[in-house]
């Protein structure tokens, strides 16, 4: 079968080098009984290694015209089920029974990020993920405070998933090659407390504001949300930047805005 030309509005770089792919595939270590979804299938090139060892894959596949050739090319494999549909708005919480599902697969760069907080939204059913990202993503994914990767994506990731940075993928693995480097990241997801959880609305408004303007002072990003005596009271200094701050100071001043919040209801 011939090759699929790759499409530049689907950011499609198809990975073509047998030793990063059987690496992929003992990172991952598929295993007869597991649940695990593919995104972005593409070719197949780890799908076909992957449903062999599992016996069972999703795969959820944007491209119209990849979807409909792909159990072809594997030669019509029993256990394969391919959804022709976006990733960003799949619910693949829906795919998940009574075992969590595992998620894997060779992200487009073009939409990863917005992708990683979509999967962050339904981890109560993902058990792990594993996905090749744009180095420069991954790099923001591990990021410590203080260094200038970290940002929301470091913060809200580190809330829900423990991360294990594998390895990293040169651009002549694929075809075309990218224009930037890849890596290999492991992403766990932990349970949240209910503390958390009760959280995760004034977290994220809080994030998401003093990152937007991440030059200013806290005090000048959150003067719409936060004063003085709430950064007093939380010990956080309001003339620090966001990317000073630990997931924990994150978590303290959302916890007093929250309480303070509740406070002034009627």
């Amino acid at each position: 079968m011939a090759a699929h030309r790759p499409r530049k509005r689907f950011g499609q770089h198809f990975l073509r080098d047998r030793q990063v792919i059987d690496r992929i595939v003992a990172a991952i270590n598929p295993r007869p009984g597991q649940h695990i979804v593919e995104i972005g299938p593409g070719e197949g090139v780890l799908t076909r290694p992957i449903l062999e060892r599992a016996g069972q894959l999703d795969v959820v596949e944007l491209d119209r015209d990849l979807a409909a050739i792909l159990a072809e090319r594997l030669g019509n494999p029993q256990g394969l089920n391919i959804h022709q549909a976006d990733a960003l708005k799949f619910d693949f919480s829906a795919l998940a029974g009574a075992v969590p599902i595992r998620i894997i697969g060779n992200l487009p760069y073009n939409i990863s990020t917005p992708l990683i907080f979509h999967l962050l939204a339904q981890a109560d059913a993902i058990s792990d993920m594993l996905f090749m990202l744009q180095k420069e993503v991954v790099d923001r994914l591990v990021a410590a405070p203080g260094t200038s990767a970290y940002g929301r994506l470091s913060v809200m990731a580190s809330l829900y998933c423990e991360m294990d940075w594998l390895f990293d993928v040169p651009p002549q693995a694929f075809k075309p090659p990218p224009k930037v480097d890849s890596a290999i990241i492991r992403m766990m997801p932990k349970p949240l407390t209910e503390g958390d959880r009760a959280l995760l609305p004034a977290l994220e408004q809080i994030v998401r504001t003093s990152f937007g303007q991440r030059r200013k002072t806290l005090r000048k990003s959150l003067k719409s949300l936060i004063d003085d005596q709430t950064f007093e009271a939380a010990g956080v200094d309001p003339a620090a930047r966001p990317e000073t701050l630990s997931l924990n100071q994150f978590k303290t001043l959302a916890r007093i805005r929250r309480q303070e919040t509740g406070n002034r209801k009627p």
